[in-house]
């Protein structure tokens, strides 16, 4: 898919593809769209979820169909000119079925609030898988956490533990150091400090936006030459409220005491367009969703 998506790093943008469900607006950031397109028909598949509408095969890629109308609870009719989102990420595809697209909506990360504490419950509805709330020309548009929806439906499109066990563990020094995770899904989130947690990290806090990190690790800036001590490293994903993974990073390598932190970048949006976004904000290294071994490798080797 075409689209204007940015190409300067750490502007703290993005362009966010509107959508609706039923009557309601949702948004997906468009780095993970790939096409869109009528929706097609597709063949059921046996003892899949409800949610799960089936598979279709465009261009000679079997695609998975995720009816949102069901994700959401929302009644809907089918009119035959409802829309198929097809989307990359956690280096895989899938199309979600929605009722209509209404544009891209050009907005900073800044004007992307987090979820109401109210919204973060355990089930499957709107509300209870937003990671952000934005305002758009006085309309609401919910940012949904579609990589729990996906992980929710299909246990394999989480984070791959498997062999996590078998990795070498952390001395008791390397595991006491200071280590900062933010990503804006609370699913993801935890995964990843449980995961730390697993290996032998145990100094790790985590926030849901980069903001909130951001104003964490500046608090450090006046430990001068000993900023390692406090802050060994910064784990961040790239999508977050209020301040995106890249400008987190370019804020942290821009500054003469906190660029000496190692910046980790961890998303599911990682390609060859956004790891030359990340070396350009200096990012010291860029791993993609689901690949956690990889990165709890690296994080190892360095900090030892």
């Amino acid at each position: 898919m075409n689209t204007n998506i940015l190409l300067e790093s750490g502007t703290n943008e993005l362009e966010l593809l509107e959508f609706q469900v039923g009557d309601s607006n949702f948004g997906i950031n468009i780095s993970k769209v790939v096409e869109i397109m009528i929706n097609q028909e597709v063949t059921p598949v046996p003892n899949s979820p409800d949610e799960v509408e089936g598979v279709f095969i465009p261009r000679d890629k079997l695609i998975s169909v995720i009816d949102l109308h069901k994700v959401v609870n929302t009644p809907h009719t089918k009119t035959g000119k409802e829309i198929f989102i097809i989307c990359e990420f956690n280096r895989m595809h899938v199309a979600f079925h929605v009722s209509k697209v209404k544009g891209i909506q050009r907005i900073s990360w800044s004007d992307i609030s987090d979820p109401p504490s109210v919204a973060n419950g355990n089930g499957t509805d709107a509300v209870g898988l937003a990671t952000g709330v934005a305002k758009v020309n006085d309309r609401i548009i919910i940012i949904m956490d579609f990589e729990k929806i996906v992980s929710t439906l299909n246990k394999d499109a989480g984070l791959d533990v498997n062999g996590l066990d078998k990795l070498s563990r952390p001395s008791a020094t390397v595991g006491n150091k200071h280590i900062v995770v933010a990503d804006d899904s609370k699913f993801l989130n935890k995964m990843i400090t449980d995961s730390l947690s697993s290996i032998g990290f145990h100094n790790i806090i985590s926030f849901s936006n980069g903001q909130d990190a951001w104003d964490y690790v500046e608090s450090f800036r006046d430990k001068g030459d000993n900023i390692n001590s406090h802050i060994a490293c910064v784990i961040s994903d790239i999508e977050m409220p209020k301040m995106d993974g890249h400008r987190l990073t370019k804020l942290i390598k821009d500054d003469k005491i906190l660029r000496k932190i190692p910046v980790l970048l961890f998303s599911s949006l990682i390609n060859e367009q956004m790891i030359a976004k990340g070396k350009s904000v200096g990012a010291d290294g860029q791993f993609s969703k689901p690949q956690i071994k990889e990165l709890i490798s690296y994080l190892t080797q360095i900090l030892s």
